[in-house]
């Protein structure tokens, strides 16, 4: 890192016990001609010390400082490009190891272009968590997190070893071992520090604690005060290389909190209220940031409880000041004294504190919520914005299951209308499914929630729930209740922290009573590896069609995501999971009906079990301490006997094994040269695929489990890889002859081009045959046929997967045009030279009648384009006809243009690291 210019004169010295920094000072600013900043959000307050730093007359102008500064008087954004600079980078090992891959593929590819490959080296710190490997195989017992250890070590060793060279190879980059727990709650509990400082030229220099991570729940850390967001790990590898995150001056949505929560809610409940608020509102690449009288109710937790969901509201971070409570936090979780008394003169000194005393930034937007307003919620079945109250649960999951069928639902119970035109054959009573399960004296019913999960950085981070769990777990077991038979119980916490409570507090022996065993530290069910259901349930639902659910504490719920035969998801609160685990069916209601019976025969409530606030916080008050952080985090790095004996290779570049079906050499690099191709118009493309709204990366990009029938399958049995030993998608990540195979192949995806089928299957146009996307998109490439994407609204929401771009590109996909774009992956388009394209207000896939036997030629391109540009494209119908369209060009910035003229981002940084001295 270099020091700016600072033509503002704003550098001042900080004294704090004892030790001298200098820092970028926005009062020196504000005097310097920038005008009074002090109702500046604090969002723009942290972006703009970056700019002040950064200031290089190149990248960063003193123009952009102004702009940026002006945004307090609350006018329109400009449409001015910044460069923001990050102190550092978060990774999990999904999104890390396809990272680490292609940062081993530039060293490789810095060799061929002459140059030297140590320059392909993090300039900023980068902190890798293996956090998405361990897979619930084994649970209900004593024993489980061991043998789930177990096989991660077993199914991982070549990713693990990999990881291991890259921790020896690069410079700046520290990678924390499986079993510690989830990147998010590391980073909150242990990485982040709020203020961050550096020595540069022989000076302390302090400054705000920045990141991109490659998850999209990066924003987690944003209740610490700490600006970050997802990326996609193309654009993370840059940021890391040095490049700066190039971004439009974001509006930012003020969110006013006032009152507390009442008795009987939680934090959970208060994020469902917000994420469909704040859906509702569309705050879609924009900053959202809560301020107002509710915020002294909201302990660290509950913020980045808060923080963590912005991906599901869709806002690019969702942030909190800092306080009294942040310091508070800082110094419970272990952090250095000196630090915290750094981070309180350094936010009171350049104006970032908050206190009752605070005027109310000037936002964009706002909108507001009493707290105590919030009602008990869950959130589903296949949206994490679709919160339903859970009054209204049971009638919500009739209506789906009714609507799916075909048949018209009237009531809450799912009975159905006389007039109906399928009523004749869907009566009330027989309308539900059954299903005899094997050697068992029950049946399994549609709505039986076969998979009841403790998971996911969003709630294990926050111990009022998960001890609210664990309460409600005791008052259960002294009633006589147990979890229903057919349940999947599992307990994933998000650090060795929340173990350390819950034994103090006596908890998770009344959790283990009921089958919520530890499993693992990692984020298991909420992506995907809650494991296999036992065989005899799979088999049951399999044989009579069911819709059986899942119900997790986690963050997304999207359809295929969980397991292959829960086609419903719900997110709710841990003490929920718990309950609707002791009940058995999303059919129950849990305000109304009884859970069970106790040792009498009587009825047991929810209302009975339901652990009081006074109760959670007393125990918490009891079993939580500073000392429990300090010592699980005092060997973060060093890792368990399986991870400091696996053996690696040595030296500046990878020691590729051609046989590996983890991690391969990729092909992104292959015929580069010095200088990139000049860019062409796209003459003569074919969709791949049409496709509706919301599709989500968990539709794109492969995820979960590998199943043996399809083009991964066949490969993998190719390569003498047992079906038993497939893992999944995210443990693969780091090779692409898996990934560009699974790229559309969610087994809930539904491409217009073949109606009524659901699965990643496309029609081949030349014979008029369904066939597998892969195999299709192979056969298009042999004869040069370029390809496109055509998409609804929403494209590209959920999780920053970098393999929903790279596999696309893979594929032959030259462009995609939706009528709009999630922030992350349009980046992430651009950033594997994919083209974006925007359909024009009242435009559509209906309204230009696409079948997919159409093609498309694209014009305007030749020869250099800018950001936002208009796109002019011959639509060539199959009877012979033509349509001029125009589309809108989602290249949005000037160094976006230069990403796209190279191929994409990473050639983007190799052709210049090559060039330099």
């Amino acid at each position: 890192m270099k020091l700016g210019q600072d033509s503002l004169k704003t550098r001042r010295n900080l004294s704090v016990e004892g030790q001298s920094y200098e820092y970028y000072s926005l009062p020196a600013a504000a005097e310097a001609g920038l005008g009074d900043l002090s109702r500046l959000p604090y969002s723009l307050k942290v972006l703009l010390e970056n700019l002040l730093r950064f200031e290089d007359g190149d990248s960063v102008s003193v123009d952009d400082i102004k702009a940026l500064a002006a945004r307090v008087q609350g006018g329109s954004p400009d449409d001015r490009e910044i460069a923001y600079r990050p102190a550092r980078v978060l990774m999990q090992d999904f999104t890390g190891v396809p990272a680490v891959v292609d940062l081993a593929a530039m060293r490789e590819a810095m060799v061929g272009l002459g140059g030297d490959p140590r320059k392909i080296n993090p300039l900023s710190p980068v902190d890798l968590v293996i956090d998405h490997s361990v897979m619930v195989d084994y649970f209900g017992g004593a024993g489980a997190f061991e043998k789930n250890v177990e096989r991660e070590f077993e199914r991982n060793q070549e990713r693990y070893a990999f990881l291991r060279w890259g921790q020896k190879a690069f410079d700046n980059f520290s990678v924390v071992p499986p079993g510690t727990g989830i990147c998010h709650q590391v980073n909150l509990e242990y990485i982040a520090q709020a203020v961050w400082t550096s020595k540069i030229d022989g000076k302390n220099i302090a400054y705000p604690d920045t990141l991109v991570g490659t998850d999209s729940h990066t924003t987690m850390v944003n209740g610490l005060g700490v600006l970050g967001w997802g990326v996609g790990g193309i654009e993370a590898e840059a940021a890391m290389l040095g490049q700066p995150v190039t971004m439009l001056i974001p509006d930012v949505v003020g969110f006013k909190l006032s009152g507390e929560l009442k008795e009987g809610t939680t934090a959970t409940d208060l994020v469902l209220t917000c994420t469909e608020m704040l859906r509702k509102k569309g705050v879609v690449g924009k900053f959202v940031e809560f301020y107002g009288p509710g915020l002294k109710h909201l302990t660290l937790a509950d913020r980045a409880t808060l923080g963590n969901m912005s991906p599901e509201f869709g806002s690019t971070c969702a942030i909190f000041p800092i306080d009294a409570e942040t310091l508070r936090y800082l110094d419970f979780t272990g952090r250095d004294k000196a630090r915290v008394k750094l981070v309180e003169a350094y936010a009171k000194a350049q104006g970032m504190w908050h206190d009752e005393s605070t005027p109310d930034p000037v936002f964009s937007d706002s909108l507001s919520l009493d707290i105590s307003t919030v009602e008990p919620a869950l959130a589903g079945p296949k949206r994490p914005q679709d919160r339903i109250a859970l009054s209204a649960a049971s009638g919500a999951f009739s209506r789906y299951v009714a609507k799916d069928r075909g048949v018209d639902p009237v009531g809450a119970q799912g009975t159905f209308a006389a007039e109906s035109p399928s009523a004749a054959e869907h009566s009330a009573d027989g309308f539900w499914r059954s299903s005899a399960v094997a050697d068992e004296a029950y049946t399994l019913d549609d709505g039986a929630v076969v998979i009841a999960a403790i998971t996911s950085c969003t709630n294990t981070s926050n111990p009022s729930v998960m001890v609210g769990a664990g309460l409600l777990a005791r008052k259960a077991l002294a009633k006589g209740l147990q979890v229903k038979p057919w349940v999947k119980t599992s307990l994933a916490p998000g650090s060795q922290v929340v173990s350390d409570y819950l034994e103090k507090a006596g908890l998770q022996t009344d959790l283990d009573g009921l089958g919520f065993n530890l499993v693992g530290y990692g984020c298991t069910t909420c992506i995907g590896n809650s494991g296999p259901l036992p065989e005899k349930i799979s088999a049951a639902v399999e044989a009579g069609d069911l819709t059986v659910c899942s119900v997790l504490s986690g963050n997304r719920n999207f359809e295929g995501r969980i397991n292959p035969h829960c086609r419903a998801n719900y997110l709710a609160s841990p003490p929920l999971v718990v309950a609707y685990a002791l009940a058995g069916s999303m059919k129950a209601d849990l305000l109304n009906d009884p859970l069970g019976t106790d040792k009498e025969g009587n009825p047991v409530f929810l209302k009975d079990i339901w652990p009081s606030n006074k109760e959670i916080h007393e125990t918490m008050e009891k079993s939580l301490s500073r000392e429990m952080f300090e010592s699980r985090y005092a060997n973060v790095y060093e890792g368990p006997e399986q991870w400091r004996s696996i053996a690696t290779s040595t030296g500046e570049t990878f020691d590729w094994d051609p046989g590996s079906t983890y991690v391969a050499y990729p092909p992104f690099f292959e015929g580069m040269g010095a200088d990139p191709d000049p860019i062409q118009d796209i003459k003569g493309a074919r969709p791949l695929a049409i496709l509706g709204d919301s599709v989500t990366t968990d539709h794109i990009s492969p995820a979960g489990s590998i199943k043996k029938d399809g083009p991964t399958g066949e490969y993998l049995l190719a390569n003498q890889v047992r079906p038993a030993e497939f893992n999944s998608y995210g443990a693969r990540r780091g090779n692409h002859e898996v990934m560009m195979r699974g790229t559309f192949a969610n087994i809930r995806i539904r491409n217009e081009m073949v109606p009524g089928v659901e699965g990643g299957y496309t029609m081949y146009v030349p014979t008029g045959e369904q066939r597998a996307i892969y195999d299709a998109a192979m056969d298009y490439a042999q004869e040069g046929t370029p390809l496109v994407i055509v998409a609804g609204q929403e494209y590209g929401t959920g999780s920053s997967r970098d393999w929903a771009a790279k596999g696309t590109r893979l594929l032959g996909v030259k462009a995609v045009i939706a009528e709009s774009f999630e922030r992350i992956h349009r980046s992430n388009l651009v950033g594997m030279g994919v083209l974006p394209l925007q359909f024009k207000e009242g435009q559509n896939r209906h309204t230009l009648k696409l079948t997919g036997e159409e093609t498309f030629d694209f014009t305007g391109i030749e020869g250099g384009i800018t950001p936002r540009q208009d796109i002019a494209c011959t639509l060539h119908r199959p009877d012979g006809s033509k349509e001029e369209v125009v589309f809108t060009c989602r290249i949005d910035t000037a160094g976006e243009v230069e990403y796209y003229a190279n191929g994409g981002i990473l050639h983007y940084v190799l052709r210049n690291l090559a060039k330099s001295a």
